[in-house]
């Protein structure tokens, strides 16, 4: 059971392992206090003493046992306050760099992985957590104190038992490996598992509509199977190796058992030592024993830990219990304010490496309404990303207002709203939904917003109005009237910057032109950024960005750029070909 140390960075564990190897210590002495007194008194018994005698043993014995399971009552309770701390904080950072990534993120990993290790995963690592500590301490602690304390009363015993651990020892990581191997396969399988499901509960209405919904069982079922036998080939180990590690515990102690037997007929040992070694022997094995049983229950905690953990690594915002990231605050925009790009480059955490954007420079101000227009694949949703704050600049430096800047910061991301091409919708009400941004706003402004969205008509229309449940479960919405809902959720907001990324793309030019007409309104008053390659918006544009291959290719007003005949107008010239 290991974690690479990384179990010791967290906030409190170093302190918290050291008291429980204290209490493991004074635990591992009651243990041998007890087993002594055992022996005693019945060794006593045996050679006749009455029971009276040896009553002060008795007592010590009693006393040796609650003091022993009263250590391992404060170990317990240490660690799980401990690891409860650790989970909830673990859970918090992950759920930050959920949001702090955002949709580069969810499409990465998947939405059903991100849900299931959220709300599966921080308890499978919680436990894992609660167990780590207190089962390293025993392994390192007891054996070694009990094996001294054996060899001081027979010193053949101890070697038989220290023959043994290794052999137990080499057993466990030939076990681990084994063990890590089918949990990877596993976690594989369950991460294709999960996001089979949602994809297909997404998409069962278009499957039943298609009257595809039963072939589409094949694909579950055979999906489902491989999880299965994941599942059960990791079982059937644990299983094995629990058998195996039992077995030859047992033959171990059997063999010191054995040992003292023979030795104890030829008067070669007396009977008071080899009852003390012969008590202790199972303890010896006890911590080896209960790691084994443990270990399998708790590796699916361990790789949720270690993909928690490097989640927030891979946001910046490594985690460390008990420590908050730094929140670089930024000023309010206003229309005095500047963003400047110097130079930014930018990729994706799991990419090649190949640069997304290449040395971007241009620097945006105020209240500009800015388009970025390019041919797909060009980067445009990368640069609204990046200045979403979703993924960080690989080189280069960002600036606001002339002093460098961090854009994953939640104080610039609370500035900013964002209308992707595909706008989530949650399961509630329309008006849960509007008021997703701006929960305490009221049924008044709620309907303000409605109306300015364009979805007043739609909405007075329904059954239950603002209270018509939508999302899953609920009534299915059109692509535009989806929109629609993301724009009355920016109306709404009021924030200052809003980030557009092809709000319109997969709409046709009817709906789109009538959602463009409610969508201007909305620009009023905000540094407004639109990535799309519908260049009918650049009417309403202050200045162009044209984006080609990760680079800056021109920036200027659409009168400038039509002059200059460069890629701009090629733009121009390929989509009025496309629409004769």
């Amino acid at each position: 059971m290991s974690m690479d140390r990384e179990i010791f960075t967290y906030h409190g564990a170093k302190l918290l392992f050291f008291i429980v190897s204290v209490l493991t210590g004074l635990e591992g002495i009651f243990i041998i206090v007890q087993a002594v007194m055992l022996a005693g008194v019945i060794s006593g018994l045996f050679s006749g003493q009455s029971v009276f005698s040896l009553e002060n043993q008795t007592v010590l014995f009693f006393l040796a046992v609650v003091l022993r399971y009263f250590c391992k009552l404060a170990i317990k309770s240490l660690t799980f306050r401990f690891a409860d701390r650790t989970g909830s904080e673990m859970r918090n950072h992950f759920l930050a760099t959920v949001f702090t990534r955002g949709l580069p993120m969810i499409k990465e990993e998947g939405t059903a992985t991100l849900v299931s290790l959220a709300i599966e995963g921080v308890p499978k690592a919680r436990k894992y957590l609660e167990l780590y500590l207190p089962k390293m301490a025993a392994n390192g602690i007891l054996p070694i104190m009990i094996l001294c304390f054996v060899a001081t009363k027979d010193m053949l015993s101890a070697v038989i038992l220290l023959v043994t651990i290794p052999v137990l020892i080499l057993f466990m990581i030939l076990l681990g490996l084994a063990a890590q191997k089918k949990m990877d396969e596993r976690w594989a399988s369950y991460r294709v598992l999960s996001n089979h499901f949602l994809d297909s509960l997404r998409g069962l209405p278009t499957l039943r509509y298609l009257g595809l919904s039963r072939a589409h069982e094949t694909s579950i079922r055979r999906v489902s199977d491989k999880y299965r036998q994941m599942t059960m080939r990791t079982l059937s180990l644990a299983f094995l190796s629990s058998f195996a590690l039992d077995f030859f515990t047992m033959l171990s102690i059997a063999f010191v058992a054995v040992a003292l037997g023979l030795r104890l007929i030829n008067g070669q040992i007396l009977l008071d030592p080899a009852l003390v070694v012969l008590i202790l022997a199972p303890e010896y094995f006890l911590p080896v024993r209960e790691l084994g049983q443990d270990y399998h229950a708790t590796l699916d905690g361990k790789e949720a830990a270690h993909k928690l953990t490097r989640y927030a690594g891979d946001a910046g915002t490594r985690f460390t219990a008990g420590i908050e990231p730094p929140d670089d605050g930024n000023d309010s925009w206003s229309a005095a304010s500047s963003l400047s790009f110097q130079t930014v480059s930018a990729t994706y955490a799991r990419s090649d490496g190949e640069k997304v954007l290449d040395s971007l420079s241009f620097t945006l101000n105020g209240f500009e309404k800015i388009g970025i227009i390019g041919a797909s694949g060009a980067g445009k949703s990368t640069l609204i990303n990046l200045i979403s704050g979703f993924i960080s600049p690989l080189s280069g430096q960002i600036r606001i207002d002339g002093k460098p800047a961090t854009l994953t910061a939640s104080a610039w991301q609370k500035q900013i709203t964002y209308i992707p091409q595909h706008p989530y919708l949650f399961s509630g009400s329309i008006g849960d939904n509007v008021a997703f941004y701006a929960p305490e706003a009221t049924a008044p402004e709620i309907r303000r917003a409605v109306q300015a969205a364009g979805l007043g008509t739609f909405v007075s229309g329904l059954p239950m109005g603002l209270d018509e449940r939508i999302g899953s479960g609920g009534r299915a919405l059109s692509g535009g009237q989806e929109q629609r809902v993301a724009l009355a959720r920016a109306f709404l907001c009021r924030r200052p910057i809003l980030l557009l990324d092809e709000p319109t793309a997969h709409l046709d030019i009817e709906t789109e032109y009538a959602l463009k007409e409610s969508m201007i309104p909305l620009f009023d008053g905000k540094l407004v950024i639109l990535a799309t390659h519908r260049l009918h918006w650049m009417d309403q544009m202050d200045r162009i960005l044209v984006i080609e291959h990760g680079r800056l290719q021109e920036s200027g007003t659409q009168e400038e750029l039509l002059k200059r005949q460069g890629a701009y107008t090629k733009l121009v010239r390929t989509q009025l070909e496309g629409l004769q």
